[in-house]
Protein backbone atom coordinates (compact mmCIF):
# COMPACT_ATOMS: atom_id res chain seq x y z
CA UNK A 1 0.00 0.00 0.00
CA UNK A 2 1.27 3.38 -1.18
CA UNK A 3 0.39 6.04 1.65
CA UNK A 4 0.42 10.09 2.61
CA UNK A 5 0.28 10.11 5.97
CA UNK A 6 -1.69 13.20 5.66
CA UNK A 7 -4.40 11.37 3.69
CA UNK A 8 -7.05 10.27 5.91
CA UNK A 9 -9.01 7.65 3.46
CA UNK A 10 -5.34 6.31 2.94
CA UNK A 11 -5.53 5.68 6.98
CA UNK A 12 -8.61 4.28 7.00
CA UNK A 13 -7.27 1.98 4.07
CA UNK A 14 -4.72 1.02 6.61
CA UNK A 15 -6.43 0.10 9.19
CA UNK A 16 -8.74 -2.25 7.38
CA UNK A 17 -5.61 -3.58 5.30
CA UNK A 18 -4.02 -4.52 9.00
CA UNK A 19 -7.63 -6.17 9.91
CA UNK A 20 -7.48 -8.27 6.69
CA UNK A 21 -4.15 -9.78 8.01
CA UNK A 22 -6.11 -11.44 10.78
CA UNK A 23 -8.36 -13.30 8.64
CA UNK A 24 -6.58 -13.43 5.02
CA UNK A 25 -3.06 -15.10 4.03
CA UNK A 26 -1.90 -11.40 2.98
CA UNK A 27 1.42 -9.68 4.27
CA UNK A 28 0.48 -5.83 3.95
CA UNK A 29 3.88 -3.51 3.33
CA UNK A 30 3.70 -0.47 3.28
CA UNK A 31 5.21 2.37 0.75
CA UNK A 32 5.33 6.54 1.03
CA UNK A 33 3.61 8.16 -2.29
CA UNK A 34 3.46 12.25 -1.99
CA UNK A 35 0.10 14.21 -2.62
CA UNK A 36 2.02 16.89 -2.82
CA UNK A 37 4.06 15.37 -5.53
CA UNK A 38 1.15 14.50 -7.34
CA UNK A 39 -0.70 18.10 -7.10
CA UNK A 40 2.58 20.09 -8.02
CA UNK A 41 1.62 20.54 -11.64
CA UNK A 42 -2.03 20.50 -11.21
CA UNK A 43 -4.48 23.60 -11.45
CA UNK A 44 -5.76 23.12 -8.00
CA UNK A 45 -7.23 25.18 -5.72
CA UNK A 46 -5.02 27.92 -3.45
CA UNK A 47 -6.23 26.42 0.18
CA UNK A 48 -5.28 22.81 -1.28
CA UNK A 49 -2.17 23.75 -2.52
CA UNK A 50 -1.29 25.52 0.91
CA UNK A 51 -2.42 22.38 2.74
CA UNK A 52 -0.37 20.18 0.54
CA UNK A 53 3.12 22.12 1.25
CA UNK A 54 2.43 21.07 4.85
CA UNK A 55 2.59 17.58 4.07
CA UNK A 56 6.10 17.38 2.81
CA UNK A 57 7.89 16.89 6.48
CA UNK A 58 5.78 13.22 7.25
CA UNK A 59 6.70 11.76 3.99
CA UNK A 60 10.04 13.47 4.03
CA UNK A 61 11.00 11.70 7.49
CA UNK A 62 9.50 8.28 6.00
CA UNK A 63 11.46 8.31 3.38
CA UNK A 64 14.56 8.70 5.78
CA UNK A 65 13.15 5.98 7.79
CA UNK A 66 13.18 3.48 4.57
CA UNK A 67 16.16 4.47 3.62
CA UNK A 68 18.06 4.50 6.99
CA UNK A 69 16.54 1.07 8.62
CA UNK A 70 14.66 -0.48 5.65
CA UNK A 71 10.84 -0.86 4.41
CA UNK A 72 9.52 -2.70 7.54
CA UNK A 73 9.78 0.05 9.72
CA UNK A 74 7.16 2.16 7.84
CA UNK A 75 4.40 -0.09 9.18
CA UNK A 76 4.77 1.21 12.58
CA UNK A 77 6.12 4.77 11.80
CA UNK A 78 2.76 5.36 9.86
CA UNK A 79 0.65 3.98 12.80
CA UNK A 80 2.31 5.95 15.17
CA UNK A 81 2.27 9.74 12.70
CA UNK A 82 -1.73 8.50 11.40
CA UNK A 83 -3.01 7.63 15.21
CA UNK A 84 -1.34 11.58 16.28
CA UNK A 85 -2.65 13.36 12.82
CA UNK A 86 -5.75 11.41 12.57
CA UNK A 87 -6.93 10.19 15.64
CA UNK A 88 -5.58 12.47 18.43
CA UNK A 89 -5.62 15.69 15.96
CA UNK A 90 -2.18 16.74 16.93
CA UNK A 91 -0.13 19.71 15.52
CA UNK A 92 1.44 18.65 12.52
CA UNK A 93 4.98 20.25 14.52
CA UNK A 94 8.30 18.87 14.68
CA UNK A 95 7.24 17.42 17.98
CA UNK A 96 4.63 15.59 16.31
CA UNK A 97 7.23 13.90 14.19
CA UNK A 98 9.94 13.29 16.98
CA UNK A 99 7.06 11.69 19.20
CA UNK A 100 6.11 9.35 16.39
CA UNK A 101 9.92 8.26 15.64
CA UNK A 102 10.14 7.62 19.49
CA UNK A 103 6.99 5.19 18.96
CA UNK A 104 8.05 3.64 16.33
CA UNK A 105 11.55 2.96 17.96
CA UNK A 106 13.82 5.53 15.50
CA UNK A 107 15.70 7.79 16.40
CA UNK A 108 14.46 11.17 16.87
CA UNK A 109 16.96 13.19 14.86
CA UNK A 110 14.98 11.82 11.79
CA UNK A 111 12.70 14.16 12.34
CA UNK A 112 15.54 16.77 11.01
CA UNK A 113 14.78 15.24 6.86
CA UNK A 114 11.21 17.18 7.28
CA UNK A 115 13.18 20.48 6.64
CA UNK A 116 15.16 19.61 3.88
CA UNK A 117 15.39 17.61 0.53
CA UNK A 118 17.98 15.10 1.19
CA UNK A 119 15.88 12.51 0.56
CA UNK A 120 13.48 13.72 -2.32
CA UNK A 121 14.84 11.87 -4.37
CA UNK A 122 14.45 8.77 -3.29
CA UNK A 123 11.03 9.56 -2.45
CA UNK A 124 9.59 10.61 -5.75
CA UNK A 125 11.11 6.73 -7.08
CA UNK A 126 8.71 5.36 -4.49
CA UNK A 127 5.74 7.71 -5.20
CA UNK A 128 6.68 6.50 -9.19
CA UNK A 129 6.59 3.32 -8.01
CA UNK A 130 3.01 3.49 -6.70
CA UNK A 131 1.49 5.55 -8.94
CA UNK A 132 2.35 4.52 -12.25
CA UNK A 133 1.17 1.46 -12.54
CA UNK A 134 -2.13 3.12 -11.62
CA UNK A 135 -2.36 6.47 -13.33
CA UNK A 136 -2.55 9.94 -12.07
CA UNK A 137 -6.52 10.39 -11.87
CA UNK A 138 -6.18 9.11 -8.47
CA UNK A 139 -4.95 9.93 -5.03
CA UNK A 140 -4.02 7.67 -1.94
CA UNK A 141 -4.82 4.63 -0.98
CA UNK A 142 -2.92 3.19 -3.96
CA UNK A 143 -2.62 -0.68 -3.36
CA UNK A 144 -0.89 -2.99 -5.62
CA UNK A 145 -1.30 -7.21 -5.25
CA UNK A 146 -0.39 -9.90 -7.40
CA UNK A 147 -2.99 -11.38 -9.74
CA UNK A 148 -4.23 -14.81 -10.47
CA UNK A 149 -1.68 -15.12 -13.09
CA UNK A 150 1.12 -13.29 -11.55
CA UNK A 151 0.71 -10.09 -13.10
CA UNK A 152 0.68 -7.20 -10.66
CA UNK A 153 -2.57 -5.77 -9.96
CA UNK A 154 -3.11 -2.07 -9.11
CA UNK A 155 -5.99 -0.05 -7.84
CA UNK A 156 -6.73 3.24 -5.79
CA UNK A 157 -8.84 2.29 -2.53
CA UNK A 158 -11.16 1.62 -1.13
CA UNK A 159 -12.41 4.69 0.32
CA UNK A 160 -13.93 3.99 3.17
CA UNK A 161 -15.13 4.80 6.41
CA UNK A 162 -15.54 3.23 9.13
CA UNK A 163 -12.39 0.92 8.30
CA UNK A 164 -13.82 -2.69 8.32
CA UNK A 165 -12.69 -5.64 11.53
CA UNK A 166 -12.92 -8.74 11.60
CA UNK A 167 -14.08 -10.80 8.50
CA UNK A 168 -15.74 -7.75 7.71
CA UNK A 169 -12.95 -6.66 6.40
CA UNK A 170 -11.79 -10.21 5.08
CA UNK A 171 -15.11 -9.76 2.82
CA UNK A 172 -14.44 -6.86 1.78
CA UNK A 173 -10.81 -7.83 0.52
CA UNK A 174 -12.02 -10.46 -1.46
CA UNK A 175 -14.43 -8.02 -3.53
CA UNK A 176 -12.05 -5.69 -4.16
CA UNK A 177 -9.65 -8.47 -5.42
CA UNK A 178 -12.78 -10.00 -7.44
CA UNK A 179 -12.90 -6.41 -9.29
CA UNK A 180 -9.53 -5.10 -9.55
CA UNK A 181 -8.42 -8.63 -10.86
CA UNK A 182 -11.17 -8.08 -13.85
CA UNK A 183 -9.67 -7.56 -17.24
CA UNK A 184 -11.11 -4.10 -18.22
CA UNK A 185 -12.81 -3.09 -14.95
CA UNK A 186 -11.50 0.72 -14.28
CA UNK A 187 -14.37 2.20 -11.58
CA UNK A 188 -16.92 2.02 -9.32
CA UNK A 189 -18.41 4.90 -7.32
CA UNK A 190 -20.44 6.46 -5.46
CA UNK A 191 -20.79 10.11 -3.46
CA UNK A 192 -19.21 10.49 -0.40
CA UNK A 193 -21.92 10.58 2.45
CA UNK A 194 -19.61 10.83 5.70
CA UNK A 195 -16.68 12.11 6.95
CA UNK A 196 -14.06 9.98 8.08
CA UNK A 197 -14.91 8.01 11.25
CA UNK A 198 -11.62 7.07 13.16
CA UNK A 199 -12.57 4.26 15.95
Amino acid sequence: MWFDPACPWAWLASRWLLQVEQVRPVHIRFHVMSLAVLNEDKDIPDGYRTMLADTWGAVRVCIAAEQDHGTEVLRDLYTALGTRIHVKKQAKDRQLLVDALTDAGLPADLADAAETDKYDAQLRESHHQGMDPVGYDVGTPVIHVPGADGEQIAFFGPVITPAPKGEAAGRLWDGVLAVAGTDGFFEIKRTRTREPIFD
